[in-house]
């Protein structure tokens, strides 16, 4: 009769431990969003797992991204920049005064330095951060942001593939001088034969 009241009370002791244990991790699931600069890449965890990486535009020459840690304090799923002529910003998730994290239809320039200090995603993998975030919630979610922005690379000299209005002056005077010159030598020779 002892034994088995002690293995009710152990069996209760193991059911509550183990809802205890379930209640803690869902209380500590973070997600982490780190954002390397360096390389323009932002890389995801959940639970200290690997989640995914997504190629990043930062901020370009003349505009930061501060970098440090931030917890978001706001989430939108749709905003418009009231800074920059009523920009689109997709799924925003704002960490430090008007920097956030958000969508960008211009997906083309993802991988290099391109924003006013944003952190820019493809709209896909925004919609997947913003969810993460929604889900695990704002207290339980971090952002990273190390490294440095690399700098432009400057612009090649690219040969015009139009003629400017000065050449055509060049060519015109060339070719008045040109003719010119066979009508002086046309005179000076004594007439066509």
């Amino acid at each position: 009769m002892i034994l088995s009241v002690g293995r009710r009370v152990l069996a209760r002791l193991v059911l509550l431990a183990s809802m205890v244990a379930i209640t803690a991790a869902e209380a500590w699931a973070r997600v982490e969003a780190h954002i390397d600069l360096s390389r323009q890449r932002m890389t995801v965890y959940v639970d200290g797992r690997y989640y995914d990486t997504w190629k990043v535009s930062t901020g370009r020459a003349g505009y930061h991204t501060p970098r440090g840690t931030y917890r978001p304090y706001l989430l939108k799923r749709m905003h418009y920049s009231s800074k920059y002529d009523n920009a689109p910003m997709p799924y925003s998730i704002f960490f430090r005064g008007g920097y956030a994290i958000h969508g960008t239809d211009a997906v083309s320039r993802l991988g290099r330095p391109a924003s006013h200090g944003c952190v820019r995603l493809h709209p896909r993998h925004a919609a997947e951060l913003f969810s993460l975030v929604k889900r695990h919630g704002k207290r339980n979610t971090v952002i990273r942001i190390t490294g440095v922005t690399p700098r432009a690379k400057p612009r090649s000299r690219v040969k015009r593939k139009y003629k400017t209005r000065r050449h055509y002056k060049r060519k015109a005077a060339r070719s008045y001088r040109q003719a010119r010159r066979n009508r002086l030598e046309i005179y000076t020779s004594g007439g066509l034969r």
